[in-house]
C-alpha cells in the first residue's frame, strides 16, 4: 500500500479510536476536525473513481464505513455550480474541502415556522474544516463556490450517513423526508424514523 493510498485507512482507524474510547460530541468535533484537517491538508490519496462529477447533481461517494456504524466519511463531488437543496443532517458531522471551495448558508427554523437564514454565507476553502450538528447547526444549504470547475469535500458523520432518514426544507420550512444514499454502494434499508 503506498503512502497515499493509506491516507484514508489511517484517518479510519485514528477516528475509531477517538469514537471508541467515548468521546462526546464536543471532543470529537474538535479532535475529529483537527484529523479531518491533516487528511485535506494533501491531496494525493482520493482514487479517481470517487472524484467523478455527475453532469446534473452533486454527487455522494462512500468511503469508510465503521463497522459498527458509528460513523462514516464519504466524499462529495460537486459540478459546477452545484448545490444542495436546503437539508439537516439529525447526527454531528464533519466538513473539509479537499479541492476547490465550497459556500454554505446555515438556517435556522424558529418555533413560528418558516426558515431563517443565519449570517451571510460562509466560503470553505482548500484545506478547511467546519462542524454541522442538531446543538450547533444542522439546517443548511452547499454549493460548489466555482462556476467552471469541481470542487471536492470529505465529509465525516456521526452515522451510516447514507442511511438515516433526513429532511429537506422549502423556503416556508416545509420538511421532506430522504434518505441519501450513496453512488457506489447499494442502498440500504431504511431505519424506522
Amino acid at each position: 500500500m503506498t503512502a497515499a493510498s493509506d491516507r484514508l485507512t489511517r484517518f479510519a482507524a485514528r477516528f475509531e479510536a477517538l469514537i471508541g474510547r467515548g468521546a462526546e460530541e464536543a471532543e470529537i468535533l474538535a479532535e475529529g476536525g483537527r484529523l479531518l484537517e491533516a487528511l485535506v491538508a494533501v491531496d494525493d490519496w482520493l482514487p479517481d473513481a470517487f472524484a467523478q462529477p455527475d453532469p446534473v447533481r452533486y454527487t455522494q461517494y462512500l468511503l469508510h464505513r465503521d463497522p459498527g456504524g458509528r460513523f462514516s466519511v464519504v466524499s462529495f463531488v460537486w459540478g459546477p455550480g452545484q448545490s444542495t437543496p436546503v437539508h439537516n443532517h439529525t447526527v454531528w458531522g464533519l466538513i473539509g474541502v479537499l479541492r476547490g471551495a465550497e459556500l454554505s448558508q446555515r438556517f435556522e427554523a424558529p418555533a413560528g415556522g418558516g426558515l431563517r437564514p443565519t449570517g451571510e454565507p460562509h466560503r470553505l476553502e482548500t484545506g478547511e474544516v467546519e462542524a454541522v450538528s442538531p446543538r450547533i447547526g444542522d439546517i443548511h444549504q452547499v454549493a460548489n463556490a466555482w462556476p467552471d470547475r469541481t470542487s471536492i469535500s470529505i465529509h465525516v458523520y456521526g452515522a451510516d450517513i447514507g442511511t438515516v432518514r433526513r429532511a429537506t426544507f422549502d423556503a416556508e420550512g416545509r420538511s421532506k423526508a430522504f434518505i441519501s444514499g450513496y453512488a457506489n454502494a447499494p442502498p440500504k434499508l431504511e431505519r424506522p424514523a
